[in-house]
Protein backbone atom coordinates (compact mmCIF):
# COMPACT_ATOMS: atom_id res chain seq x y z
CA UNK A 1 0.00 0.00 0.00
CA UNK A 2 1.77 3.73 -0.97
CA UNK A 3 1.08 6.38 1.33
CA UNK A 4 -0.19 9.58 0.92
CA UNK A 5 2.90 11.00 2.18
CA UNK A 6 4.66 9.08 -0.70
CA UNK A 7 2.23 10.26 -3.42
CA UNK A 8 3.02 13.51 -2.24
CA UNK A 9 6.40 13.20 -2.54
CA UNK A 10 6.25 11.44 -5.89
CA UNK A 11 4.04 14.46 -7.21
CA UNK A 12 6.32 17.23 -5.67
CA UNK A 13 9.44 15.36 -7.39
CA UNK A 14 7.92 15.16 -10.35
CA UNK A 15 6.80 18.99 -10.85
CA UNK A 16 10.67 19.96 -9.78
CA UNK A 17 11.94 17.97 -11.77
CA UNK A 18 9.43 19.42 -14.78
CA UNK A 19 10.18 23.35 -13.80
CA UNK A 20 13.67 22.77 -13.86
CA UNK A 21 13.53 21.62 -17.55
CA UNK A 22 11.31 24.60 -18.09
CA UNK A 23 13.88 26.44 -16.39
CA UNK A 24 16.26 24.88 -18.21
CA UNK A 25 15.12 25.26 -21.69
CA UNK A 26 14.42 28.82 -21.25
CA UNK A 27 17.81 29.50 -20.11
CA UNK A 28 19.39 28.11 -23.36
CA UNK A 29 16.99 29.84 -25.50
CA UNK A 30 18.84 32.38 -27.51
CA UNK A 31 17.79 35.37 -27.80
CA UNK A 32 17.93 36.73 -30.99
CA UNK A 33 16.79 40.53 -30.85
CA UNK A 34 20.16 41.11 -32.86
CA UNK A 35 20.08 38.97 -35.81
CA UNK A 36 19.03 41.33 -38.36
CA UNK A 37 21.94 43.92 -37.73
CA UNK A 38 23.99 42.56 -40.51
CA UNK A 39 20.99 44.36 -42.63
CA UNK A 40 21.34 47.96 -41.76
CA UNK A 41 22.39 50.26 -44.27
CA UNK A 42 22.18 50.59 -48.20
CA UNK A 43 22.92 47.74 -50.62
CA UNK A 44 22.82 47.46 -54.40
CA UNK A 45 20.49 44.77 -55.66
CA UNK A 46 20.31 42.23 -58.14
CA UNK A 47 16.83 40.48 -58.33
CA UNK A 48 15.98 37.13 -60.17
CA UNK A 49 11.93 36.75 -60.27
CA UNK A 50 9.48 33.72 -61.72
CA UNK A 51 6.68 35.04 -63.90
CA UNK A 52 4.08 33.17 -64.52
CA UNK A 53 3.36 33.65 -68.44
CA UNK A 54 -0.37 33.62 -70.42
CA UNK A 55 0.58 30.54 -71.88
CA UNK A 56 0.81 28.66 -68.32
CA UNK A 57 4.95 28.64 -68.82
CA UNK A 58 7.16 30.00 -66.33
CA UNK A 59 10.12 32.53 -67.15
CA UNK A 60 12.74 34.08 -64.94
CA UNK A 61 13.22 38.02 -65.19
CA UNK A 62 16.19 40.05 -63.76
CA UNK A 63 15.86 43.52 -61.99
CA UNK A 64 18.45 45.83 -60.52
CA UNK A 65 18.35 48.31 -57.95
CA UNK A 66 18.95 49.83 -53.90
CA UNK A 67 17.33 48.18 -50.43
CA UNK A 68 18.12 51.16 -47.80
CA UNK A 69 16.79 49.38 -44.52
CA UNK A 70 16.46 51.71 -41.32
CA UNK A 71 16.86 50.41 -38.16
CA UNK A 72 13.93 50.56 -35.47
CA UNK A 73 13.85 50.35 -31.34
CA UNK A 74 17.40 49.60 -31.51
CA UNK A 75 17.74 47.28 -33.83
CA UNK A 76 14.59 45.40 -32.50
CA UNK A 77 12.29 46.17 -35.96
CA UNK A 78 13.71 47.69 -39.31
CA UNK A 79 12.37 48.42 -42.22
CA UNK A 80 12.89 47.59 -45.72
CA UNK A 81 12.67 49.97 -48.73
CA UNK A 82 13.27 48.05 -52.31
CA UNK A 83 12.96 50.40 -55.86
CA UNK A 84 14.26 47.84 -58.63
CA UNK A 85 14.13 47.96 -62.62
CA UNK A 86 14.54 45.70 -65.16
CA UNK A 87 12.94 42.96 -67.58
CA UNK A 88 10.53 42.10 -65.07
CA UNK A 89 8.96 45.75 -64.83
CA UNK A 90 9.49 48.57 -62.32
CA UNK A 91 9.22 47.11 -58.52
CA UNK A 92 8.53 49.16 -55.53
CA UNK A 93 8.42 47.05 -52.06
CA UNK A 94 9.02 47.43 -48.44
CA UNK A 95 9.38 45.04 -45.13
CA UNK A 96 8.68 45.53 -41.88
CA UNK A 97 10.38 43.05 -39.61
CA UNK A 98 9.61 42.94 -35.86
CA UNK A 99 11.20 40.52 -33.15
CA UNK A 100 8.39 39.02 -30.84
CA UNK A 101 11.07 38.54 -27.66
CA UNK A 102 8.72 36.19 -25.90
CA UNK A 103 8.85 33.90 -28.69
CA UNK A 104 12.60 34.85 -29.59
CA UNK A 105 11.71 34.99 -33.11
CA UNK A 106 11.26 37.47 -35.62
CA UNK A 107 8.43 38.30 -38.65
CA UNK A 108 8.58 39.54 -41.41
CA UNK A 109 5.41 40.99 -43.22
CA UNK A 110 5.93 42.61 -47.28
CA UNK A 111 4.03 45.16 -49.28
CA UNK A 112 4.02 46.75 -52.66
CA UNK A 113 2.95 50.25 -53.46
CA UNK A 114 0.66 48.76 -55.74
CA UNK A 115 -1.68 47.70 -53.19
CA UNK A 116 -0.41 49.91 -50.33
CA UNK A 117 -1.21 45.88 -48.12
CA UNK A 118 1.25 44.27 -46.03
CA UNK A 119 0.69 40.46 -46.70
CA UNK A 120 -1.03 38.39 -43.81
CA UNK A 121 0.18 36.46 -42.29
CA UNK A 122 3.90 37.43 -41.59
CA UNK A 123 6.05 35.10 -42.85
CA UNK A 124 8.00 33.82 -39.25
CA UNK A 125 11.13 32.25 -38.22
CA UNK A 126 14.55 32.32 -36.51
CA UNK A 127 18.15 32.44 -36.85
CA UNK A 128 20.56 29.01 -36.39
CA UNK A 129 24.38 28.47 -37.04
CA UNK A 130 24.25 32.07 -39.02
CA UNK A 131 21.01 31.10 -41.47
CA UNK A 132 17.67 32.52 -41.03
CA UNK A 133 14.47 30.71 -42.04
CA UNK A 134 11.05 31.73 -42.25
CA UNK A 135 7.90 30.12 -42.98
CA UNK A 136 4.33 31.36 -43.58
CA UNK A 137 1.17 29.46 -45.33
CA UNK A 138 -0.31 31.92 -48.10
CA UNK A 139 -3.28 31.16 -50.99
CA UNK A 140 -1.78 31.55 -54.29
CA UNK A 141 -3.94 31.15 -57.19
CA UNK A 142 -6.95 29.53 -55.18
CA UNK A 143 -4.90 26.99 -53.70
CA UNK A 144 -2.99 26.47 -50.17
CA UNK A 145 0.98 26.61 -50.47
CA UNK A 146 3.72 26.64 -47.76
CA UNK A 147 5.80 29.95 -48.54
CA UNK A 148 9.53 29.30 -47.27
CA UNK A 149 12.34 31.97 -46.79
CA UNK A 150 15.54 31.71 -46.35
CA UNK A 151 18.32 34.70 -45.85
CA UNK A 152 22.15 32.66 -46.22
CA UNK A 153 25.60 33.86 -46.97
CA UNK A 154 25.83 36.27 -44.39
CA UNK A 155 28.96 38.49 -44.55
CA UNK A 156 29.41 42.17 -43.76
CA UNK A 157 29.31 43.40 -46.89
CA UNK A 158 26.97 40.87 -48.54
CA UNK A 159 23.63 38.50 -48.51
CA UNK A 160 21.46 36.46 -49.80
CA UNK A 161 18.16 36.00 -49.48
CA UNK A 162 15.20 33.20 -51.10
CA UNK A 163 11.57 32.88 -51.61
CA UNK A 164 10.40 29.07 -52.61
CA UNK A 165 6.67 27.70 -52.09
CA UNK A 166 5.60 24.35 -51.72
CA UNK A 167 2.00 22.29 -52.96
CA UNK A 168 2.77 19.57 -50.97
CA UNK A 169 3.43 20.09 -47.35
CA UNK A 170 7.49 21.06 -47.75
CA UNK A 171 8.26 17.97 -49.38
CA UNK A 172 9.89 19.48 -52.56
CA UNK A 173 10.08 23.44 -53.16
CA UNK A 174 10.13 25.72 -56.05
CA UNK A 175 11.74 29.13 -55.62
CA UNK A 176 10.77 31.83 -57.50
CA UNK A 177 12.35 35.04 -56.12
CA UNK A 178 16.30 35.13 -55.53
CA UNK A 179 18.00 38.46 -54.41
CA UNK A 180 21.86 38.94 -53.74
CA UNK A 181 22.78 42.30 -51.88
CA UNK A 182 26.11 44.53 -51.98
CA UNK A 183 26.60 47.21 -49.76
CA UNK A 184 27.23 50.50 -50.65
CA UNK A 185 26.79 52.08 -46.91
CA UNK A 186 26.69 50.97 -43.54
CA UNK A 187 24.38 53.77 -41.87
CA UNK A 188 21.13 55.38 -43.01
CA UNK A 189 20.63 58.59 -42.11
CA UNK A 190 17.16 59.09 -40.50
CA UNK A 191 14.51 61.24 -42.53
CA UNK A 192 11.78 63.47 -41.43
CA UNK A 193 10.64 64.69 -44.27
CA UNK A 194 12.54 66.62 -46.56
CA UNK A 195 12.26 64.18 -49.66
CA UNK A 196 8.47 64.54 -49.87
CA UNK A 197 7.45 67.30 -52.71
CA UNK A 198 5.51 69.91 -51.84
CA UNK A 199 3.64 70.28 -55.19
CA UNK A 200 2.40 66.43 -54.87
CA UNK A 201 0.82 67.24 -51.40
CA UNK A 202 -0.89 70.56 -52.86
CA UNK A 203 -2.53 68.68 -55.55
CA UNK A 204 -3.99 66.17 -53.49
CA UNK A 205 -4.29 66.92 -50.04
CA UNK A 206 -6.79 63.78 -49.02
CA UNK A 207 -5.25 61.29 -51.34
CA UNK A 208 -2.15 60.22 -51.40
CA UNK A 209 -0.17 62.77 -49.70
CA UNK A 210 -2.97 63.10 -47.14
CA UNK A 211 -0.40 62.49 -44.38
CA UNK A 212 2.43 64.76 -45.42
CA UNK A 213 1.36 67.63 -43.15
CA UNK A 214 2.60 64.95 -39.75
CA UNK A 215 6.29 64.44 -41.31
CA UNK A 216 8.77 65.53 -39.16
CA UNK A 217 9.24 65.82 -35.32
CA UNK A 218 6.86 66.32 -32.72
CA UNK A 219 6.38 66.25 -28.74
CA UNK A 220 3.58 64.08 -27.94
CA UNK A 221 0.90 63.56 -24.70
CA UNK A 222 -0.81 60.82 -24.86
CA UNK A 223 -4.00 60.27 -22.36
CA UNK A 224 -5.39 56.34 -22.04
CA UNK A 225 -8.28 55.42 -20.63
CA UNK A 226 -7.05 52.58 -18.37
CA UNK A 227 -10.07 50.04 -18.73
CA UNK A 228 -11.82 50.75 -22.13
CA UNK A 229 -15.96 49.67 -22.33
CA UNK A 230 -15.71 48.85 -18.43
CA UNK A 231 -17.36 52.15 -16.97
CA UNK A 232 -13.85 53.34 -15.78
CA UNK A 233 -12.94 56.76 -16.03
CA UNK A 234 -9.12 56.42 -14.77
CA UNK A 235 -7.27 57.58 -17.57
CA UNK A 236 -3.33 57.51 -17.70
CA UNK A 237 -0.98 60.20 -19.10
CA UNK A 238 2.41 59.74 -20.94
CA UNK A 239 4.63 61.86 -22.78
CA UNK A 240 6.99 61.25 -25.05
CA UNK A 241 8.32 62.35 -29.26
CA UNK A 242 6.96 61.15 -32.08
CA UNK A 243 8.99 61.09 -35.28
CA UNK A 244 7.02 60.68 -38.81
CA UNK A 245 9.53 59.25 -42.12
CA UNK A 246 8.09 59.10 -45.60
CA UNK A 247 8.02 56.23 -47.75
CA UNK A 248 7.71 55.94 -51.53
CA UNK A 249 7.62 59.77 -51.60
CA UNK A 250 4.74 60.02 -49.29
CA UNK A 251 2.77 57.57 -50.65
CA UNK A 252 3.55 55.37 -47.28
CA UNK A 253 4.63 56.72 -43.91
CA UNK A 254 6.54 55.06 -41.10
CA UNK A 255 5.35 56.69 -37.37
CA UNK A 256 7.61 55.79 -34.21
CA UNK A 257 6.58 56.62 -30.83
CA UNK A 258 8.49 56.63 -27.45
CA UNK A 259 7.51 58.05 -24.50
CA UNK A 260 6.61 57.57 -20.72
CA UNK A 261 4.28 57.30 -17.78
CA UNK A 262 2.81 55.73 -14.49
CA UNK A 263 3.27 52.19 -16.96
CA UNK A 264 6.87 52.47 -17.74
CA UNK A 265 8.55 53.17 -21.14
CA UNK A 266 6.13 52.82 -24.67
CA UNK A 267 7.90 52.20 -28.03
CA UNK A 268 5.38 52.20 -30.48
CA UNK A 269 5.32 52.01 -34.39
CA UNK A 270 2.52 52.96 -37.09
CA UNK A 271 2.87 52.37 -40.50
CA UNK A 272 0.64 53.49 -43.05
CA UNK A 273 0.38 52.46 -46.56
CA UNK A 274 -1.54 54.20 -49.33
CA UNK A 275 -3.57 51.91 -51.54
CA UNK A 276 -3.87 53.66 -55.39
CA UNK A 277 -7.28 51.36 -56.29
CA UNK A 278 -9.20 52.01 -53.40
CA UNK A 279 -7.51 55.74 -53.06
CA UNK A 280 -7.82 54.27 -48.78
CA UNK A 281 -5.10 53.88 -46.65
CA UNK A 282 -4.39 51.40 -44.11
CA UNK A 283 -2.89 51.53 -40.81
CA UNK A 284 -0.86 49.15 -39.23
CA UNK A 285 0.11 49.10 -35.39
CA UNK A 286 3.26 47.47 -32.99
CA UNK A 287 4.78 47.72 -29.95
CA UNK A 288 8.08 46.56 -29.19
CA UNK A 289 6.69 44.56 -25.80
CA UNK A 290 4.94 42.57 -28.51
CA UNK A 291 6.72 42.78 -31.49
CA UNK A 292 3.92 41.80 -33.80
CA UNK A 293 1.81 43.90 -36.17
CA UNK A 294 -1.36 44.58 -35.89
CA UNK A 295 -4.45 45.73 -38.57
CA UNK A 296 -5.20 47.03 -40.77
CA UNK A 297 -7.14 49.78 -39.94
CA UNK A 298 -8.97 51.31 -43.49
CA UNK A 299 -10.17 54.62 -44.22
CA UNK A 300 -9.33 58.05 -46.17
CA UNK A 301 -9.38 62.02 -45.28
CA UNK A 302 -12.18 63.97 -46.60
CA UNK A 303 -11.28 67.57 -46.05
CA UNK A 304 -8.25 67.29 -43.90
CA UNK A 305 -9.61 64.96 -41.50
CA UNK A 306 -8.27 61.45 -41.64
CA UNK A 307 -11.37 58.15 -40.31
CA UNK A 308 -9.74 54.48 -39.94
CA UNK A 309 -11.99 51.41 -38.75
CA UNK A 310 -11.26 47.79 -37.92
CA UNK A 311 -12.61 44.73 -36.12
CA UNK A 312 -11.02 44.20 -32.62
CA UNK A 313 -11.62 41.98 -29.47
CA UNK A 314 -11.81 43.37 -25.80
CA UNK A 315 -12.61 41.58 -22.53
CA UNK A 316 -13.57 38.48 -24.68
CA UNK A 317 -16.07 40.19 -27.15
CA UNK A 318 -15.81 41.39 -31.02
CA UNK A 319 -15.50 45.48 -30.96
CA UNK A 320 -15.56 48.40 -33.45
CA UNK A 321 -12.63 50.25 -33.10
CA UNK A 322 -12.08 54.06 -35.01
CA UNK A 323 -8.96 55.96 -35.81
CA UNK A 324 -9.10 59.27 -36.25
CA UNK A 325 -6.43 62.16 -37.05
CA UNK A 326 -6.72 65.68 -37.68
CA UNK A 327 -4.77 69.11 -38.50
CA UNK A 328 -5.64 71.27 -36.14
CA UNK A 329 -2.83 73.60 -37.30
CA UNK A 330 0.84 73.81 -39.28
CA UNK A 331 2.34 73.02 -36.04
CA UNK A 332 -0.36 70.80 -33.90
CA UNK A 333 -2.27 67.88 -34.56
CA UNK A 334 -4.41 65.42 -32.41
CA UNK A 335 -4.95 61.71 -32.68
CA UNK A 336 -7.86 59.57 -31.29
CA UNK A 337 -8.66 56.32 -30.54
CA UNK A 338 -12.45 55.21 -29.63
CA UNK A 339 -14.11 51.65 -29.40
CA UNK A 340 -18.07 51.00 -30.22
CA UNK A 341 -19.26 47.88 -28.91
CA UNK A 342 -22.98 48.43 -30.81
CA UNK A 343 -21.71 48.37 -33.98
CA UNK A 344 -20.89 51.96 -34.27
CA UNK A 345 -24.17 53.32 -32.67
CA UNK A 346 -21.95 55.01 -29.57
CA UNK A 347 -17.74 55.42 -29.44
CA UNK A 348 -15.93 55.45 -26.33
CA UNK A 349 -13.04 57.28 -26.67
CA UNK A 350 -10.18 55.71 -25.30
CA UNK A 351 -6.44 57.09 -26.46
CA UNK A 352 -5.78 60.67 -27.25
CA UNK A 353 -2.76 62.27 -28.47
CA UNK A 354 -1.98 65.75 -28.81
CA UNK A 355 0.70 66.87 -30.96
CA UNK A 356 3.63 69.97 -31.02
CA UNK A 357 5.39 70.26 -33.67
CA UNK A 358 9.71 70.08 -32.90
CA UNK A 359 11.19 70.20 -36.68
Amino acid sequence: MISGRSVWASLLACALGFAQTIASAQASERDGQHDFDFHFGTWKTHISRLRQLPSGAAKWVTLDGTVVVRKIWGGRANLEEVEADGAGGRFEDLALFLYNPAAHQWSMSFAGSDDGALGFPSTTGEFKAGRGEFYDQEMRHGKSVLVRIIWSNITPTSHHFEQAFSSDGGRKWETNFTASLTRLKQNVEPATGDRVTSQGAAADPDGEHAFDFGLGIWTEHTSRLLHPLTGSKTWLQMDGVSVDKPIWNGRANLVELESDGPKGHLELLSLRLYNPQSRQWNLYFATSRVGIVSGPMTGEFKHGRGEFFSQDTVNGEAILARFTVMRISANCERSEQAFSADGGKTWEVNWINNYARIQ
